[in-house]
């Protein structure tokens, strides 16, 4: 549901099994992460996604929402997956944006704005490890220059052992910056690291 299979290039074949990645996209990471935001919300709740056009391109939006059971009730913008979901109390918006936060929503009256990143996390080719856990400082980055405004700011991306291992190391000092850091399992479950 989250994860997408890709064939592995020819030199990558024998880190990942049987030569095919398995994929949490970014757009796949913003997607569980407001879920899990919308599932903590006592009622009503409004959630909202900004992916980019390549986001979309490697992740369907629009059929992953219409699949879990939401209705798309008015579009946002000229893409194919921009606009406004809903399901019972909860909304989810997509607005293909940036400078907003990949998802932001709103939990117990406190603005939660949390960065993404996705990356491969069934592979041992050391490129593929590399790019998560360079996502993992750009996300704490992209973070630290935000104004905190009394919101909860939430690094999130896709769980793997050594991912877990370096947030662990920085979850302290990030914490003594206002920053959480939350990792997705493949069944769009998030676990958040101790600081």
């Amino acid at each position: 549901m989250f994860i997408t299979l890709y064939d592995a290039p020819e030199k990558r074949r024998r880190y990942a099994d049987g030569g095919i990645e398995h994929k949490f996209t970014e757009a796949a990471v913003m997607l569980a992460y407001a879920s899990h935001l919308m599932a903590q919300s006592a009622g009503a709740c409004v959630v909202s996604i900004h992916p980019d056009g390549e986001h979309a391109k490697v992740f369907d939006i629009a059929a992953f929402l219409l699949g879990r059971g939401f209705v798309r009730e008015k579009a946002i913008g000229t893409t194919p997956y921009g606009g406004q979901y809903r399901q019972g109390e909860h909304t989810i918006i997509v607005n293909p944006s940036s400078g907003r936060g990949d998802v932001v929503g709103e939990i117990d009256g406190r603005r939660v704005v949390a960065e993404c990143k996705g990356g491969t996390i069934n592979s041992t080719h050391a490129g593929q490890k590399s790019r998560l856990r360079k996502g993992l400082a750009e996300l704490v980055g992209q973070l630290m220059v935000r104004e905190p405004a009394n919101e909860r700011q939430v690094a999130v991306l896709p769980y793997t052992t050594e991912v877990e291992r370096l947030s662990l190391k920085l979850a302290p000092r990030c914490k003594m910056a206002g920053i959480e850091i939350a990792l997705v399992h493949a069944d769009g479950m998030i676990s958040y690291v101790p600081g």
